[in-house]
């Protein structure tokens, strides 16, 4: 199997088909017994009971016949815990944060082989290699992952805030929105 990586541009905990879509195709190339690791690090902490209820039952909602258990990363265990798992879905929220928190795991992209990876707007930013947020208010380089320049929530706006790097593909995201790479 390969890396395959999901950048999803916002909202991914609403019920509509186009979020439907973007679970179906994290769980697509999985076997029917597996393990999601959900990434919470750009979220307060009191947000995640409620967060972490969003997404299972999208992930439920979404599975079929698979089984599926969960498990809520932790920073002290966090490497054993990408070990084990075989989606790893992260979370969107605050995206300085959460960067800040992934870049204490240099070795992330080596961790992340032969696994599914989603990354949900802050997710996604991280996982890319540059991105814009109007939230934290400018250009941002992420873990490059994915090479891309991304603007999650997009609406047509800001789009003139990326660098001009005729190199790297640039990702509009609107909500809902989801692209797939695969490595």
């Amino acid at each position: 199997m390969t890396t395959k990586i999901i950048l999803h541009g916002g909202f991914a905990g609403h019920i509509n088909t186009q979020n439907d879509s973007f679970f179906k195709e994290i769980l697509k190339d999985t076997s029917d017994n597996h393990k999601v690791l959900l990434i919470y690090f750009a979220k307060d902490i009191d947000k995640i009971p409620i967060i972490k209820k969003e997404d299972i039952a999208q992930f439920k909602r979404n599975k079929g016949r698979k089984k599926i258990s969960f498990e809520v990363a932790k920073e002290n265990i966090f490497t054993e815990q990408i070990k084990t798992a075989h989606i790893i879905y992260i979370h969107g929220g605050n995206t300085l944060k959460l960067l800040e928190t992934m870049k204490k795991f240099p070795n992330l992209k080596k961790l992340f082989e032969d696994k599914t990876v989603a990354g949900e707007s802050a997710g996604a930013y991280v996982l890319s290699t540059a991105f814009y947020s109007k939230n934290a208010g400018g250009m941002f380089r992420g873990l490059g992952l994915v090479p891309v320049q991304t603007i999650c929530h997009y609406t047509g706006e800001n789009e003139d805030k990326l660098a001009e790097n005729k190199k790297i593909k640039t990702l509009l995201l609107p909500d809902y929105k989801y692209q797939v790479f695969v490595t």
